[in-house]
């Protein structure tokens, strides 16, 4: 790091700082304000948060280092701003009506207050224990690799730089509240987008370009079965991505997160109108598009570097390449003075944003799903300083994981995806069945929700004790919960978990008219259905045409 590298993140630090005192100075007298913004976000912010919020250590290590381990394996999971659009012509239009804070409290309309319950606790449990802790322990990581710092003032840097991006992002969080996180993505997001685009041009620039990439990473083989590290779709036999497992596991995995998720749906139930909150979403899928550019390809591009150099990536404790250095490494060798603190920019914007979502989203679902209902008739000034207290206690539970994430680092990023599949299918089930069957009924939901978590805890279960275990005999226990391809299982699961929902349903009384009217496909008012009507026109249609264009274009590309 130079001079011209702190001038810049130092002008990008003032940057960040006048959007939060501006913010800070707003009036936020009631939790729609704190927690929503007012709910009067334009499509532009919506959409630069949606993407900005999902941009984090996943990306940063994890992407990046996948596409330097396995090649295309992952761009099923990034390429999914159709996916976003789905959200943004389907769900909005419920979500808007029913005027929900959070998620759960949707589940509650649409079923019961059990409901509700299993889904808050379920969120913030992986919020704490992996999003917040996860983003932590890779932001140590990654600031470590790129200013090359072990250890300051006879500290591990890694504690410094943890700690530090904990501390700057929850203050903001705690007085900003949704506006900061809004107002900020419109900042980091053409940051984070600008210094990544730079690094993929000299990454080329040193490789040699397009095909000279494609080429290297075509000639390595992934499987026995002729695939290679630019195959997207790989034999139905491939030990991690079978192509069926793949698309269908990525697609439930991405319409959980996409679409259910209080961490992303936050987002859109910020925005003003159904119009802004869908045109956010067209917004949030187009920059959806870029991930896989911006982050797998350059891990690729690491890779090939690597074969090419022999010595371009460094070497983990037990002598292999470190895959998961690919994006500080790319950052740190191959950037000129002033860009690489761009850069560095843009990699605390991602992970300061997805930090901000996340304690946003956590407080909420604690104040709003617990502490409300608890005490109905708490003020509204109160539950936002209740807000900002959940947010601090989040914050102090995250960093006290960390440790235990730094033990098992390695560990972490195999299992990171695994955990989501296992968490996603029951709360995709009950969402999907909840807003296209109107008999689905309340204990239906509800069951679904509880079989997906047994079935997911028992999954995890499994997976830890036959990892450790020594000689475990071979049983149907260990075959389905632990043999199984993971993609494979999360499909399955889906079906079961689906499967409960309709026979639970159909053996319990059926829901009222009044009470789902407006929450299902088929129930809606002619008014609210007048009121979706007027808020797309052509130009929506055709944008969302582009991105599946896009999508298509792509899976053809790299068959």
């Amino acid at each position: 790091m130079e001079t011209l590298d702190w001038i810049v993140i130092a002008l990008f630090s003032l940057g960040l700082i006048g959007i939060i005192v501006w913010v800070v100075k707003q009036k936020q007298n009631n939790s729609a304000d704190y927690f929503l913004g007012g709910r009067d976000a334009t499509w532009i912010a919506i959409g630069a948060s949606i993407f900005a919020s999902n941009i984090g250590s996943e990306h940063l290590i994890g992407l990046a280092g996948a596409g330097a381990s396995s090649g295309m394996a992952m761009a099923h999971w990034e390429i999914q701003g159709w996916m976003i659009l789905i959200l943004g012509w389907v769900f909005v239009p419920f979500y808007s009506r029913s005027m929900v804070f959070t998620m759960p409290e949707f589940l509650e309309r649409r079923y019961n207050p059990q409901s509700r319950t299993i889904l808050s606790v379920i969120s913030l449990i992986s919020y704490v224990l992996t999003k917040v802790a996860v983003t932590v322990y890779a932001g140590g990581l990654v600031f470590q690799q790129v200013f090359g710092i072990q250890e300051l003032w006879g500290i591990d840097f890694f504690w410094i730089a943890a700690i530090g991006l904990v501390v700057i992002t929850a203050l903001y969080t705690v007085f900003g509240g949704m506006k900061s996180v809004l107002y900020t993505s419109v900042l980091q997001t053409p940051i984070l987008l600008l210094g990544s685009l730079v690094i993929l041009v000299l990454g080329f620039r040193e490789l040699g370009g397009w095909d000279e990439m494609i080429r290297m990473a075509g000639a390595t083989p992934v499987n026995e079965y002729g695939d290679t590290m630019t195959n997207l779709i790989r034999s139905n036999s491939d030990a991690n991505f079978p192509w069926l497992g793949a698309l269908v596991g990525s697609a439930i995995i991405g319409f959980w997160y996409w679409c259910t998720d209080q961490f992303i749906v936050q987002r859109v139930l910020s925005g003003k109108n159904q119009k802004e909150a869908r045109r956010g979403s067209i917004f949030g899928a187009y920059l959806k598009l870029l991930p896989v550019f911006l982050f797998l390809i350059p891990g690729m591009i690491a890779f090939a570097l690597h074969q090419k150099t022999g010595s371009f990536l460094p070497l983990s404790a037990d002598g292999t390449t470190n895959a998961d250095a690919a994006f500080p490494t790319l950052v740190a060798k191959l950037l000129p003075a002033g860009m690489k603190g761009l850069v560095v920019c843009g990699i605390l914007a991602a992970l300061m944003s997805s930090l901000a979502s996340l304690f946003n989203s956590s407080s909420m679902l604690f104040t709003i799903d617990f502490y409300k209902r608890f005490k109905p008739g708490t003020p509204e000034k109160k539950l936002v300083a209740i807000g900002q207290i959940a947010t601090v206690v989040i914050v102090v539970l995250g960093i006290l994981w960390i440790p235990i994430m730094r033990s098992v680092g390695s560990v972490l990023y195999a299992y990171l995806q695994d955990v989501q599949s296992v968490l996603a299918p029951g709360i995709a089930a009950a969402f999907l069945l909840g807003i296209t069957w109107k008999r689905a009924s309340a204990k239906g939901g509800m069951w679904g929700l509880i079989a997906g978590m047994a079935i997911g805890l028992t999954r995890l279960g499994a997976k830890v004790f036959y990892s450790t275990a020594d000689n475990a005999g071979q049983n149907i226990f260990k075959y389905v919960f632990y043999d199984v391809n993971w993609l494979f299982f999360c499909g399955w699961m889906f079906l079961f978990c689906m499967i409960v929902v309709v026979a639970v349903s159909m053996m319990t009384e059926a829901p009222s008219a009044e009470k789902i009217r407006g929450l299902v496909f088929g129930t809606s008012t002619k008014e609210q259905l007048a009121e979706t009507r007027a808020s797309w026109n052509r130009w929506d249609i055709v944008h969302t045409c582009i991105i599946l264009g896009i999508t298509v274009a792509f899976y053809i590309y790299f068959w």
